[in-house]
């Protein structure tokens, strides 16, 4: 059963950034652009790199170690190395504060 889980504060994460969050034995990268937030598994589905490592550029993530890179708003990837999607999860914010489903 989903449920929604406190984050960070809004203001935790720049705009085009992304930042790591771990709960319950699981890893997410939590992304900010243009005041949109997005969430993710939190590790590249190519190498198992932590993505809170790589650079957001408008609505993609590249990974740090072989630059392949994700579209934020869906998973899907955009360039090799990668191929396997990334699972994303439902956000919202509320009082300045991040939530995500999980």
């Amino acid at each position: 059963m989903a449920h929604l889980v406190n984050t960070a504060a809004l203001d935790d994460i720049e705009d085009e950034d992304v930042m790591r969050f771990d709960y319950a034995g699981h890893t997410y990268a939590i992304y900010r652009v243009d005041d949109e937030v997005f969430a993710s598994d939190g590790l590249c589905t190519h190498e198992q790199v932590h993505l809170s490592d790589g650079l957001v550029m408008d609505y993609v993530i590249e990974c740090p170690k072989h630059n392949g890179r994700f579209d934020i708003r869906d998973g899907r990837p955009l360039c090799a190395p990668v191929c396997e999607k990334l699972k994303i999860y439902p956000t919202k914010v509320e009082d300045g504060r991040i939530l995500i489903e999980v």
